[in-house]
């Protein structure tokens, strides 16, 4: 049971939504634009690359690597501080890969592959300091809203890698003529093609640069100045220059507060295992399988419309005609479907609850990938083309008003200050494991070399779907109560085992 709260806790959880409430979502979501542009504008550009796998495998293990190590260096160091560094990373490492350098072909790719290592290092860790970061700033009725609203702007990252490829592949494209693959194989890529990766990969820099600035002015969150460095005068004075009230500091009861049990456990005690073990290995375990179906559908989405003529062969293009086609079918998907599909989840998830919409989205991602697969050769024939489209966009849509935000969502909710940016870098981290497994692995083993026979594929990403469904039943929902709530923070010890037994319960059924 809830016994007592400090009041610049108090006062967070019921503010009136201000503008510091967007300038935090701006801020923090325009890194996250940069990860989605930076993440997804390499497979637009594969054709003129190469050796793509190995650049977008790189990018990937970095960020999985830097969600753990910067979700933990968030709860050591604060929010705030860490927040520089990875911003710093980013803009550096986007316009190092648009400049790599060497004297061979090979040269290149291994100069390209560092600096996207890098890059991919410095994203992951804008996952869990962002999320920690909008979770601890925004008020309890609309937290959630607040959370997503961050995420959702890596559909804009995403929509935005596609048109600017668009763009720059259709000037190149115009200016510098060339016959199709068939043709001329050795002709078809111009020399001046390989401007346009590099344009498009420096691109992501902008937007990160555009925000620094505002992410060095941003406060400390008052959670981790007063629940981890202590420091309640310093918490009251922060936040009561954002929500202009005056605010006592209160050192008797952070100090009161703190001798709790509740407060003291670490990540590898039994302590923790009780309260938020069920809590962990739900939110790991959903992010992993999402993240599979999630980035082998974006990542290979133009094998896809290939296999089913929505864009044609790759020997009838020339290179920088393929990366304007693949471009253009990203594009349309994602202002279609995967930008509306965040966004619904911004309306809806303090409406109706996280866990709701993350069921609902295994669910019908489930339903519209045996939809493709089952009847396969249907989809095949030119008639059906556009049916083909619509279905498989509605798997994004559902990825996107399910599990794809609640998955970023909910480990930012739900686990105590002190571990929360560890954790959620923990969920993250299984999430980009999965994406390697279904970028790499998973396509490998489950595809057939027949690039037109796409069925089995979309078959076992049903399943995989399936498996989220059935594992979403461990995640609690955390709609509308405070952190301190959900994570026990304000408990007396003597209702230490009630409370994890009720946490274990709030596991199994939504609350």
């Amino acid at each position: 049971m809830a016994r007592e709260q400090l009041q610049v806790l108090d006062a967070l959880d019921v503010a009136k939504t201000q503008l510091y409430h967007f300038t935090a979502i701006v801020i923090a979501g325009m890194g996250f634009f940069t990860d989605a542009y930076d993440l997804f504008s390499i497979s637009l550009v594969t054709k003129l690359l190469g050796l793509a796998s190995s650049v977008t495998g790189v990018a990937l293990v970095g960020t999985l690597l830097g969600q753990l190590f910067f979700g933990w260096l968030g709860d050591k160091m604060g929010r705030k501080t860490v927040y520089g560094l990875t911003l710093i990373l980013m803009i550096l490492c986007s316009l190092a890969s648009g400049l790599s350098f060497g004297s061979t072909p090979k040269g290149v790719m291994t100069t390209l592959c560092f600096f996207r290592f890098w890059l991919g290092f410095g994203i992951g860790g804008d996952y869990p300091l962002s999320a920690t970061i909008m979770s601890e700033y925004a008020n309890k009725k609309t937290r959630g809203a607040f959370i997503a609203a961050v995420f959702a702007m890596q559909g804009f990252g995403i929509l935005t890698s596609g048109v600017v490829a668009l763009v720059v592949s259709s000037a190149f494209d115009h200016a510098n003529r060339a016959p199709s693959y068939v043709d001329n194989a050795a002709a078809s890529t111009v020399p001046e093609a390989d401007y346009i990766w590099r344009i498009v990969l420096m691109f992501g820099a902008l937007p990160a640069a555009m925000t620094f600035y505002w992410r060095m002015k941003m406060p400390e969150t008052a959670r981790y100045t007063a629940l981890v460095a202590k420091n309640a005068k310093q918490a009251a004075e922060d936040m009561a220059r954002v929500l202009n009230v005056e605010l006592e500091p209160e050192e008797e009861k952070l100090e009161k507060l703190a001798g709790k049990p509740s407060n003291s456990f670490g990540l590898f005690s039994k302590q923790f295992l009780q309260r938020h073990g069920l809590h962990l290995l739900g939110t790991t375990t959903t992010w992993f399988l999402l993240d599979i179906a999630f980035y082998s559908n974006n990542l290979f989405q133009k094998d896809i419309f290939t296999a089913i003529g929505w864009i044609p062969p790759a020997k009838e293009m020339n290179a920088v005609h393929e990366v304007y086609r693949v471009a253009k079918a990203q594009t349309l998907i994602a202002l279609c479907s995967t930008v509306p599909g965040y966004w619904f989840t911004v309306f809806f998830i303090d409406i109706i609850g996280r866990f709701a919409i993350q069921l609902m989205g295994f669910f019908f991602m489930t339903v519209f990938m045996f939809a493709l697969a089952i009847p396969y050769d249907h989809w095949t024939h030119r008639e059906n083309r556009i049916g083909f489209v619509v279905m498989y966009s509605l798997t994004f849509f559902f990825a996107n008003f399910g599990p794809n935000a609640t998955t970023f969502v909910v480990p930012a909710e739900i686990f105590p200050a002190r571990l929360r940016s560890t954790c959620h870098g923990i969920s993250a981290a299984a999430g980009k494991a999965g994406a390697i497994v279904g970028a790499f692995g998973f396509l490998y083993a489950a595809q057939p070399k027949d690039v037109g026979k796409r069925d089995y594929t979309l078959i076992v990403l049903g399943c995989v779907n399936a498996l989220g469904f059935v594992f979403t039943f461990l995640v609690p929902e955390p709609m509308g109560r405070s952190l301190e709530e959900l994570s026990g923070e304000n408990e007396d010890g003597e209702d230490e085992v009630e409370a994890a037994g009720e946490s274990n319960t709030a596991a199994t059924v939504p609350l």
